[in-house]
């Protein structure tokens, strides 16, 4: 039946306020990954003009660009429009920026002595600020290429190559190339560290 009474339905009420976030959603993003709209428009192959639109809002978000965004910033297209749960069994992750600059994504939903990090770190710059804490961390570079200061070492890491340290050693790391990368951390606040239990050759 149409309605008579000149006020929008709250179903329609509640999708238009979902996609009046995308925009400041998009540029939350862009900034956390420390990119610029000519990195971005490179990437995805769309224009400067049309994803400064779209994070202003003056674009109406459409699946032909939230998909290339989507995988420029290696998020479900359900987190990127921010859409409602519906049911779905899979756990939501929430990222959260780095004081020092770009993602971290917790994966460990219960305390322990060990959590799990997804970290996108930006280019932090050629200037190293080391520092000190509590702890022992393990890294994996899943993608791109990883700087590590790490005492009197200076290494860059690719896909596939781990790093492991005492935190209370001074540390810093970041981008080698200028664009973000990602890596999967572990991290052990009291100085635990990860044990790998291999099965023995025969």
């Amino acid at each position: 039946m149409d309605r008579l009474d000149g006020h929008e339905p709250a179903e329609a009420s509640r999708h238009q306020a979902v996609l009046d976030e995308v925009g400041p959603r998009l540029k939350r993003l862009r900034a956390q990954r420390g990119l610029t709209l000519a990195a971005l428009a490179e990437e995805t192959g769309i224009s400067k003009s049309t994803l400064s639109r779209l994070e202003s809002g003056q674009r109406r978000p459409s699946l032909e660009l939230l998909l290339p965004l989507a995988a420029a910033y290696r998020v479900p297209l359900d987190d990127l429009v921010g859409a409602p749960e519906v049911g779905d069994p899979r756990v939501r992750l929430n990222p959260r920026p780095l004081p020092s600059g770009g993602t971290f994504v917790p994966l460990t939903r219960m305390p322990g002595p060990l959590q799990a990090y997804k970290l996108l770190i930006p280019d932090r710059g050629t200037e190293p600020e080391l520092k000190t804490h509590e702890g022992y961390e393990w890294l994996y570079v899943l993608d791109g290429r990883l700087r590590l200061v790490l005492g009197g070492h200076d290494i860059v890491l690719g896909p596939g190559e781990v790093a492991e340290w005492d935190t209370r050693l001074p540390h810093w790391f970041s981008s080698a190339d200028g664009r973000p990368v990602e890596v999967l951390s572990l991290f052990g606040r009291q100085g635990e560290r990860m044990h790998v239990r291999a099965k023995p050759q025969a």
